[in-house]
């Protein structure tokens, strides 16, 4: 007879789905700009891809038609900006309030922020840096905040706002969301969400004795994440609902699945008692087509 799960089980489950179904979701999520202020309406979209993308981490400087600044960087990016003019009932200030609570929404840390005069020349932002013309402005009229984020992959995302009143009254907003390229460093920005890593998805297949399409590569990833002290290795073990079979069928094969794999990532070097095994079965769909099926995912949780 089957047993009922318990509740700890359930919980732990619960994790692991939400973690599983978040990993994709959350780097698609991140490589969208943040929601348009509302208030707001599309001017134009630029496609940004530069191996020494000019990003500013404090106040601007112009001498000799050369920018200075004293904490900028060069960063090999991919992305797009946005320029987006504010209704005239709406402000510049509710514009900005809005990207900051989007921001926040996404786990962001912000790394640099000013107002005003305090940002600098407002022309050289605007046709030096950003190249919009009708960004143009008040140098007491402006914002600008730049943040950056880590998703479970292990990429790094740039958002860039910047707003502005000009001469006309008409106010602006610019938003530059870019996908840092690997191995860059972003001043300023340490990961926090570093300590989850993968999913690692590994197809499996047989019955008695199992295989696993587990490349060599995966396996040294996996090696070197679970290497750190306090590392946990959690094995979440899928199976696809075979026809007339039943759930317990299809859970008890799973579970099989991610005890031999288990075996397996103690060959490669990984503790038995860093591994927690959780029995998915069929019972949760995840949208991706690459995790569909028998499969085990691995996350390492670090300390």
């Amino acid at each position: 007879m089957f047993n009922r799960p318990s509740s700890g089980f359930l919980r732990c489950l619960a994790a692991v789905v939400l973690f599983a179904s978040a990993g994709a979701v959350q780097a698609n999520a991140l490589a969208q700009a943040p929601v348009q202020f509302s208030q707001s309406s599309l001017q134009n979209t630029a496609a940004i891809e530069s191996s020494g993308h000019l990003v500013l981490f404090s106040p601007v400087r112009e001498i000799r038609n050369e920018i200075r600044s004293d904490v900028m960087a060069r960063l090999p990016v991919s992305g797009q900006g946005q320029l987006f003019e504010i209704n005239r009932d709406a402000s510049r200030e509710a514009a900005l309030d809005h990207y900051l609570t989007e921001l926040r929404a996404r786990g962001a840390s912000v790394l640099y922020q000013c107002s005003g005069i305090q940002c600098g020349r407002n022309n050289v932002w605007a046709n030096q840096i950003f190249q919009q013309s009708r960004l143009l402005g008040r140098d007491g009229s402006q914002d600008y905040v730049a943040a950056a984020v880590e998703d479970e992959n292990g990429t790094q995302w740039l958002t860039l706002v910047y707003t502005v009143t000009r001469g006309n009254l008409r106010e602006y907003v610019w938003v530059e969301q870019l996908e840092v390229g690997a191995g860059a460093s972003i001043p300023g920005f340490e990961a926090s969400n570093g300590r989850m890593k993968g999913p690692v998805v590994v197809p499996w297949s047989g019955g008695v004795t199992y295989r696993f399409d587990f490349s060599a590569d995966d396996r040294r990833r996996l090696t070197d994440w679970a290497a750190d002290e306090g590392a946990e290795v959690v094995l979440a073990a899928f199976s696809s609902l075979q026809d007339g079979e039943r759930l317990e069928a299809a859970l008890e094969r799973a579970r099989q699945a991610g005890d031999a794999l288990a075996e397996v990532l103690g060959k490669t070097g990984i503790s038995r008692s860093q591994i927690r095994i959780v029995t998915v079965g069929p019972v949760v769909q995840v949208e991706d087509p690459d995790r569909r099926g028998d499969r085990v995912e691995v996350l390492v949780i670090k300390r």
